[in-house]
């Protein structure tokens, strides 16, 4: 069997709004790091009732250099948030000896949505969100009460 070299592809895309005020701070050797968590948000209909559920999911965002700099003036708790970047795992050990593991996003890019931006989205699916290609694949087999 031949040898395939896969891919290794670790990009995320995510828009959300702050959960609180971004943290701007300094390593010792001077570098920004900003860090944030952003809400992100999920409509899909109920498979039993047919109603529209939501569904938040809370993810920290890590940025660096500039970009913390720049985005650390913009930005505030409630900002929407558009972020692409890469998924960074991390784990410690608390002070009474758990282990704990978290996976966060570092950002490339930050886009600050403005809310004319974040309106527009909203208003060109009136009624009802239009459903992503997950979302329809769900409804279609009969499991969008699944929670991925």
């Amino acid at each position: 069997m031949p040898n395939y070299r896969v891919p290794r592809i670790n990009r995320v895309l995510i828009t959300g709004n702050l959960t609180s005020d971004p943290e701007l701070r300094y390593t010792p050797d001077g570098q920004a790091v900003l860090g944030f968590r952003i809400a992100a948000n999920r409509r899909y209909p109920n498979k039993k009732t047919g109603e529209w559920q939501e569904d938040t999911t809370f993810v920290r965002v890590t940025a660096w250099r500039e970009l913390a700099e720049r985005m650390g003036e913009r930005l505030h708790k409630g900002s929407a948030v558009f972020v692409e970047g890469r998924l960074q795992s991390r784990s410690w050990e608390t002070p009474d000896g758990q282990k704990r593991s978290a996976v966060d996003i570092t950002a490339l890019t930050i886009q600050h949505l403005t809310k004319a931006e974040v309106e527009a989205a909203a208003s060109e699916s009136p009624g009802s969100p239009e459903l992503g290609n997950e979302e329809k694949a769900a409804k279609e087999e009969g499991n969008e009460d699944l929670p991925f």
